[in-house]
């Protein structure tokens, strides 16, 4: 009976060592370094991912980096997780370091974006609808496109249009600046009713905080209608196997990410705050989230974020 009971704890013992290696990881997956450029939707993805990482026993390390910065890190291996690749606005990035296998793509993360010049509804409405119509008002606009950081792939294409004097904009000027300087500089035009024309996009509370509208036209640079991916340093979700499954599982919804940066921008809440708030109201999505997810130590992690809330 001793012989049987020892053999029985002996075996127990082998398969719990032997689940607990099949979700094992690299030591150095304890750790998951997060390119952030600085633009509020990619906060919220970006706090929601460390939101789980650290409830799954991980250390979320996030970094404000310029886009460029965050590929060549990639690259390097100096970052491990991008969930900001927007497309095709980042088109020249995916297609040197993506397409050409030098970084991992995981996931679409959202779809059905928009990420191009808009302006006021009053303007549109006066006849400012496509990109052709700007020069015609250049004037009205001061010659002036309202971009947002320095190196960011949108202000990139809008200077190719006006070096290259495309819709005749060769005379305009960009002025690059931070996401929040950039609406600042909005809400005083609107507030005048003046002309603006601006870096919009969606998901972003802007959309609802401004009548709006996107200017038509500038496909080439722009798309039509685009997406935004999660990328990986290469091999990465290959080495960090259970996180890798997070960052596949994550996907994002317009309704979602405008909800949470509406309450932060409004200041109603911090990031972390609006976060969890709208996990607490919507707790069904971490059942997709958390599919096959363990926590670090390889127990329940579904079980594990929902005691977090």
């Amino acid at each position: 009976m001793k012989t049987f009971k020892t053999a029985v704890a002996g075996g127990l013992l082998l398969a719990t060592t032997a689940a607990f290696q099949a979700h094992a990881e690299d030591a150095s997956c304890a750790t998951v370094k997060l390119g952030d450029p600085g633009w509020s939707d990619i906060a919220v993805t970006n706090g929601i991912a460390s939101f789980l990482l650290d409830g799954l026993g991980y250390k979320a390390q996030t970094s404000t980096l310029a886009v460029p910065i965050i590929f060549a890190g990639l690259q390097k291996g100096q970052v491990d997780v991008f969930l900001g690749n927007w497309m095709p606005a980042q088109q020249a990035n995916y297609d040197k370091f993506v397409a050409s296998g030098e970084i991992d793509q995981l996931v679409e993360n959202l779809s059905g974006t928009e990420y191009t010049l808009a302006v006021p509804a009053y303007a549109y409405d006066a006849g400012v609808k496509t990109f052709a119509d700007l020069d015609a008002n250049a004037d009205k606009f001061g010659k002036k496109i309202y971009g947002i950081g320095s190196g960011a792939p949108a202000n990139e294409s809008i200077k190719t249009m006006i070096d290259g004097d495309e819709f005749g904009l060769g005379d305009w000027q960009l002025v690059e600046s931070s996401e929040q300087a950039m609406l600042v500089q909005v809400g005083r035009a609107v507030k005048r009713d003046q002309y603006v024309v601006f870096l919009g996009w969606t998901p972003h509370p802007m959309n609802v905080q401004y009548d709006m509208r996107y200017l038509k036209g500038g496909e080439k640079y722009f798309g039509d209608s685009g997406s935004v991916n999660t990328l990986a340093r290469k091999g990465y979700a290959a080495q960090c196997p259970n996180v890798g499954t997070l960052l596949t599982n994550l996907t994002f919804t317009q309704e979602m990410e405008n909800a949470i940066m509406d309450q932060v921008l409004s200041k109603q809440a911090s990031n972390d705050q609006a976060i969890k708030a709208w996990l607490q109201a919507n707790p069904q999505v971490l059942d997709g989230w958390l599919k096959g997810v363990k926590t670090r130590d390889g127990g329940d992690g579904l079980a594990a974020i929902k005691a977090r809330l």
